[in-house]
């Protein structure tokens, strides 16, 4: 946004001057020479040419003066040239995550419920990436591909409840999936993906699908995509709810965690990203912390002052009033005729 700016502001003290010149030349005292009868000479060819000349100078001048202070218009631009990451969540909706192993406020929260929160998070703090969803049970589907409108992005997410997909865990179908929407000609870089990465959300092990979890790996590994895989829920037994038709949580069983927390592990390890351990809700948002530390691009952006000259817009009419004036001012051509 430009701004205007005098490179020397003393002038302004000169302009303040003018009026009080003006008015202290106007109550100076004259001599007066009382002449007789000096009526009956006047002549109204040469009569004085009044207050304009005065008033065509001082607006020449105050005009001048402006134009010494050298006002400027100053223009603040940026320049940022980096982009941002491609991400795409993929987030675990087999029946386990309803296992209320998580707490909030003193109050059981199963393992979805303790995730949305945290992503959503992740989210905001990465405005300037593109990000997707990846949902996966028994199938694996795209919820939202890539976009910077995560305003949308968070919509969707507050959808996404447990039952929407037939129920199992296909972790490599869910990677394969996330692994095609970052396929992208513009970001690759002799075959490998440039400025991209998957976090993998689950609780279990793989059970379905087409595509083995390391099988999976290694694409991502030959594209040069890291996978960050996030481990979710307590180890042993934890508690399931249990609903009745109309959808209210009757009682609890039991069920045994069976997290294949060696495979994430060795997703992880292959592919250049980290596996994590998230039991409680504090480590499931030190997990995203450090996920957001580790792929975080510092921009490159170049800072440059672009200023533009105004002292000709006062300086030639404040000349030109000058002239105008000094023009004015000059008394009348008179030609002598004999008597």
């Amino acid at each position: 946004m430009g701004r205007l700016t005098l490179q020397d502001p003393l002038w302004l003290l000169a302009l303040l001057a003018l009026p009080l010149v003006a008015w202290l030349r106007g109550r100076r005292r004259v001599p007066v020479l009382l002449v007789p009868f000096a009526a009956a000479w006047h002549r109204p060819s040469l009569a004085a040419p009044g207050r304009w000349p005065a008033v065509l100078m001082f607006a020449g001048l105050a005009l001048l003066v402006v134009a010494l202070a050298r006002p400027q218009r100053v223009e603040d631009r940026r320049e940022v040239r980096s982009e941002g990451y491609d991400i795409v969540l993929a987030i675990d909706l087999s029946t386990s995550m309803r296992a209320e192993d998580f707490e909030k406020d003193g109050e059981r929260i199963n393992r979805l419920q303790a995730i949305k929160p945290v992503i959503q998070a992740f989210i905001e703090r990465r405005p300037t990436d593109r990000i997707g969803i990846v949902l996966f049970s028994g199938r694996a589907y795209t919820m939202a591909p890539l976009t910077f409108d995560h305003d949308w992005l968070a919509r969707q997410l507050a959808r996404v409840r447990i039952g929407m997909i037939e129920d199992g865990t296909a972790i490599g179908d869910g990677l394969g999936v996330a692994l095609t929407r970052l396929e992208q000609a513009r970001r690759d870089a002799a075959g490998r993906r440039i400025g991209a990465f998957v976090v993998l959300m689950t609780d279990g092990a793989n059970n379905r699908g087409a595509l083995q979890p390391l099988q999976a790996a290694e694409i991502a590994k030959s594209r040069g995509v890291p996978i960050y895989t996030i481990g979710s829920g307590k180890e042993g037994y934890v508690p399931v709810p249990i609903y009745d038709d109309q959808g209210r949580k009757v009682t609890y069983r039991r069920m045994l965690s069976d997290l294949d927390e060696g495979t994430l592990r060795e997703i992880a390890n292959q592919t250049g990203g980290k596996f994590f351990r998230a039991a409680d809700t504090g480590t499931i948002e030190a997990a995203f912390r450090a996920i957001d530390r580790a792929q975080k691009i510092e921009f490159q952006a170049k800072s440059y002052l672009v200023t533009t000259e105004l002292f000709a817009w006062a300086a030639w009419p404040g000349l030109g009033l000058l002239a105008l004036g000094a023009a004015a001012a000059r008394p009348p051509f008179r030609r002598e005729v004999a008597a």
